[in-house]
């Protein structure tokens, strides 16, 4: 059965697509990866169209609720990723089916207290899915990071207040993904610019994923 991530967050602005589309990109170079944009923004949809040629990654949306974790499985059974990127909120059908039908959730959160605070709703309704979805995983992960700080005391102490653990790598805030964004393309089709980026993205394959 495919491998299912899930890059979700009830707040908008958090970086759910571009960590989506990256990371997607990566794992194509593994195996057989597919993007499904959850979004009605179509925002993974909208990245894919922007570029000269096709994204390396094929990039699907699913516009209805009407949709579940085992029709999922069984329309995308050829593919070993599957990658939702799903809608800011968490009151949707949509959401509730993405956490469920998920192997691992990816939660970029950006490197705020107020943000991360924003996103606790998050964590009880990861603590709800696993009645029915019991082998979940998820993990933060720190987006946009300013690449000469660390994080404050004031966002180390809010993220005690979770009770998922945040990953080891960390996404800076780099030229190279808002590059890519406008392009149409991945950090890493970016060469030498998005070296960086890339060795970001390879981390969190390596550590949140199993190849």
């Amino acid at each position: 059965m495919p491998y299912i991530i899930a890059i979700i967050n009830q707040k908008g602005g958090a970086g759910k697509t571009t960590l989506a589309m990256n990371l997607a990109a990566g794992l194509t170079l593994r195996a057989k990866t597919i993007v499904i944009d959850l979004d009605p923004q179509g925002s993974s949809l909208q990245w894919a169209d922007m570029g000269k040629k096709a994204f390396s990654t094929p990039v699907e949306a699913i516009v209805s609720d009407d949709w579940s974790a085992d029709g999922l499985q069984d329309k995308y059974k050829l593919y070993q990723y599957i990658v939702l990127d799903c809608p800011p909120s968490l009151d949707s059908h949509t959401s509730e089916q993405a956490l469920l039908a998920c192997d691992v959730a990816l939660i970029p959160v950006l490197p705020s207290p107020i943000d991360l605070w924003a996103s606790i709703t998050l964590s009880q309704e990861i603590e709800k899915t696993k009645k029915d979805n019991p082998d979940i995983q998820a993990y933060l992960v720190i987006n946009q990071l300013e690449p000469s700080s660390a994080l404050s005391n004031a966002m180390n102490e809010a993220l005690k207040e979770f009770n998922i653990p945040v990953l080891n790598t960390m996404i800076r805030r780099r030229a190279a993904y808002r590059s890519a964004a406008l392009e149409g393309i991945s950090v890493y089709q970016m060469k030498g610019h998005g070296k960086r980026a890339v060795e970001e993205i390879e981390a969190i394959i390596n550590e949140a994923i199993p190849l």
